[in-house]
């Protein structure tokens, strides 16, 4: 595409404009198509990308502000590209993970037998939540037995929940921190970030603790949001609850 710089006399111009190519379209033609659709950037914003800002000499002392309102222009596209991607990415991400834990909260609801939950909870929501280790503490001033025991519950000293957590906070991410064995056993040397939720069982019931692990470093991190593992929180300690009520 051929066109003509504007700031010399048509003479000079006519004198170094390159010879066009048979059926190539010039700068004339360019320039009345573009005052036929004075919306053409308007449509076609990345065409900015394709146009080298004009550097003009227009006196001494005196600075054409065209060119710099146009690179502007060419940087705030990039970043508006750069925030678009960003977004569809995490949005992408964010819909991934709550399938993920919309299928851990159903595999707990679907439990026929306390046994079965356990089970459910420390095997088949790694799996189902894409992470390494899953287990659930609970604070007891006597080891696990029963039921308790046959799942591997781990036992926790009275008080560990909220010297971990805080007294008001249900939730704590670790970017990148070993994990302890108190709180995931054997496989505490797998997990480089982890999730620690608080676990409530009802009045009167001792705190319990979600401990979920991953080997990847900075996958939950502090500015994770944390609604959806509240969730499974909430409905997990529900579901225990509920097991662990005599029924009639």
């Amino acid at each position: 595409m051929a066109d003509l710089p504007r700031d010399k006399p048509q003479h000079q111009r006519d004198a170094i404009a390159p010879a066009e190519l048979p059926g190539e379209i010039g700068g004339r033609e360019v320039i009345a198509y573009l005052r036929r659709h004075p919306d053409f950037l308007d449509r076609h914003p990345e065409a900015l990308r394709l146009l080298r800002a004009p550097t003009r000499e227009v006196g001494e002392d005196v600075f054409d502000f065209q060119h710099f309102l146009l690179e502007r222009l060419r940087g705030d596209l990039a970043r508006i590209n750069t925030e678009h991607r960003t977004l569809i990415a995490a949005s992408r991400g964010n819909l991934a993970s709550q399938g993920r834990v919309h299928k851990a909260v159903l595999a707990i609801l679907a439990a026929g037998s306390f046994e079965q939950l356990l089970q459910t909870v420390t095997t088949d929501l790694a799996v189902l939540l894409d992470i390494d280790i899953v287990t659930i503490g609970v604070e007891s001033t006597a080891p696990p037995t029963g039921r308790l025991a046959l799942h591997g519950i781990r036992l926790l000293k009275a008080g560990t929940v909220d010297a971990l957590l805080g007294d008001e906070r249900n939730v704590l991410l670790h970017a990148d921190a070993a994990g302890e064995a108190a709180l995931f056993g054997g496989a505490a040397g797998l997990v480089r970030s982890q999730a620690l939720l608080r676990l409530g069982f009802g009045r009167g019931a001792p705190v319990g603790l979600l401990c979920i692990g991953t080997r990847q470093a900075g996958r939950f991190h502090p500015g994770l949001g944390t609604e959806l593992l509240n969730f499974l929180a909430r409905v997990l300690g529900i579901t225990i609850a509920q097991w662990l009520t005599p029924r009639g």
